[in-house]
């Protein structure tokens, strides 16, 4: 009776150990060579991105734009534009750089100034300006040496690109 007794516990427990204890552990797969999930957000690219928030790094702290464009300013800026900008920005198509074409939708008079006036900080410190440069493949925006006049005029251009 007793070895009866001793095999009966023994089974009991031998079967409470195999069972577990209920919970079963969760195996972890190796994602080595594994392609990954297809996000399902996608990242807006930085030329497309609207961010009129953002003023960027820069001696322009605030920019009024009149009601109407000013023609005389529109044509000098435009002058300015075709002689140092064209070379890396096309008015209306991607190239070494983004096309000014609809900027003001996107960013603030204050950034595109500051921008083109102050580019090498730009990439420095301003988020936005990072991630063009990364988007234009590392082309940083060569500083032109324009003065605020000559910027103010560019920007009075791009009011006119729609």
């Amino acid at each position: 009776m007793k070895k009866s007794l001793k095999l009966l516990s023994i089974i009991a427990i031998a079967t409470l150990f195999s069972c577990g204890g209920g919970e079963k552990k969760k195996e972890t797969e190796s994602t080595y060579g594994k392609k990954a999930p297809a996000q399902t957000e996608k990242k807006v690219a930085a030329s497309e991105r609207i961010e009129l928030s953002n003023k960027g790094v820069g001696p322009i702290t605030s920019v009024t734009l009149g009601a109407e464009i000013d023609q005389d300013m529109a044509a000098h800026g435009m002058d300015v534009y075709n002689k140092m900008c064209l070379a890396c920005h096309k008015v209306d198509k991607k190239f070494i750089g983004p096309a000014p074409t609809g900027i003001l939708e996107r960013r603030s008079p204050e950034w595109v100034m500051n921008m083109i006036l102050n580019p090498e900080e730009m990439v420095k410190q301003d988020p936005l300006a990072k991630d063009l440069l990364m988007e234009f493949n590392g082309a940083p925006m060569a500083n032109q040496g324009l003065t605020e006049e000559d910027a103010r005029a560019v920007l009075e251009y791009f009011r006119t690109l729609k």
